[in-house]
């Protein structure tokens, strides 16, 4: 009998039978999220089939990160019934300005290597950096996790993507995502596992992971993971391979209004861009916002007509960036410093682009109408090619200013 990927080590864990590729499961969850975007929603649920207690409360947590702060009376008081639900059962609220949930859960250690963790966004892929299975699920999902602590799942087909070499100067994580996303498009790993491999893989900092991972669902996947405690057998099954070798990369922007539709910078520069947006849970950590900052101070600051807006994906990496002085530069550098959380990201609170606009954004989405305005146009790019182009008020290529 073939070995088995990591995804079918773990959902068999979970289930307690041998599963392969295929096989619908039941599983008990390690842990859950959920979001003000999808749990009024699921108490909704809750409430519709009868639920009256929690299963295990300890296990699941809410975040309040959407609508943060909240942008109306109406959100005020969604937000009130989570707090309301989450004290009657114990369970733990992240309040607004705490952070994006899914940088919530891997800093607080709930996303563990070898568990299964899902949160009702479907973002929760990026949890996969830490060598567990992650993904999104639906309202009435979280509803039944919440009654029961259970969840069941179709076994994914995995796809292995194998990384070798070293990133040359100026590309980064999101330019691997980028290229993955043109190789396999929008819907080519459609419920199916990208499993991360190779040398490459294995030397890739924990923040270029989380990229990675997040970014799987923009490609259809079920879950992006990487290896850890759990590794796939030698002989385990793949339904394709793909090979990326970093060394041959050069910087990439997903053009508006796919994912999918991304070129090397080469075929975009010069585009005039009038906001530039850094954070998100794809590009929202120190080491996104380090980065960024030394490009803009190599390069002499924001272009005038440029709108930079900063974004940190939890309280924590805004404390950080306090401490080390990236905050005080960003706010020397005029840009506008939004609470910890999703932003302007979704369109659902924070700074929302203006009609004919373009946008260049760390975030993992370019749908039309994504920041709240159908009438925009966002680019997405790693943090260093935003901030290239806040530098010279039109997409530029980093490499020519990096210091």
């Amino acid at each position: 009998m073939p070995g088995q990927t990591i995804s079918e080590k773990i959902l068999s864990a979970k289930s307690g039978r041998h599963a392969r590729a295929g096989d619908v499961v039941v599983c008990r969850v390690d842990g859950a999220l959920g979001t003000d975007g999808s749990t009024p929603m699921a108490l909704d649920y809750f409430e519709a089939m009868g639920g009256s207690g929690v299963h295990d409360p300890g296990r699941v947590a809410f975040a309040l990160d959407h609508y943060a702060p909240a942008p109306s009376r109406h959100t005020a008081q969604l937000h009130q019934r989570m707090r309301t639900f989450a004290a009657r059962h114990g369970i733990l609220v992240w309040e607004v300005g705490e952070g994006i949930g899914h940088q919530l859960m891997v800093e607080s250690g709930r996303a563990m290597p070898g568990g299964l963790v899902v949160g009702a966004d479907s973002h929760s892929v990026t949890y996969g950096a830490v060598n567990c299975f992650a993904t999104g699920i639906g309202s009435s999902d979280l509803a039944a996790i919440l009654m029961c602590g259970k969840i069941w799942l179709k076994v994914p087909p995995s796809i292995r993507v194998t990384l070798s070499g070293a990133l040359p100067r100026g590309v980064f994580a999101k330019d691997i995502a980028l290229a993955l996303a043109a190789e396999l498009g929008a819907d080519g790993a459609a419920y199916q596992a990208i499993e991360f491999a190779g040398p490459a893989a294995a030397r890739l900092p924990f923040d270029d992971r989380l990229v990675l991972s997040n970014l799987a669902v923009e490609m259809g996947a079920k879950n992006g993971i990487f290896p850890g405690l759990i590794e796939a057998d030698a002989d385990a099954r793949y339904a394709r391979e793909v090979f990326i070798a970093l060394h041959e990369l050069v910087p990439r922007v997903a053009l508006p209004h796919q994912v999918d539709r991304v070129v090397e910078i080469g075929r975009a520069l010069g585009t005039p861009v009038q906001m530039v947006y850094l954070g998100t849970c794809t590009g929202g950590r120190a080491s996104d916002f380090h980065q960024a900052r030394d490009i803009l101070k190599a390069g002499g600051g924001v272009a005038r007509g440029v709108q930079l807006v900063v974004t940190p994906a939890s309280r924590a990496v805004l404390e950080t960036l306090a401490r080390d002085g990236t905050l005080a530069d960003f706010i020397a550098l005029g840009a506008v410093i939004g609470a910890p959380g999703c932003g302007s990201c979704c369109g659902t609170c924070g700074a929302i682009p203006g009609d004919g606009v373009n946008v260049i954004s760390t975030a993992n989405r370019n749908f039309q109408g994504r920041m709240g305005n159908s009438a925009a146009s966002i680019y997405l790019a790693s943090p260093v090619t935003c901030a290239a182009a806040a530098v010279r008020g039109a997409i530029a290529d980093p490499r020519e200013i990096a210091p």
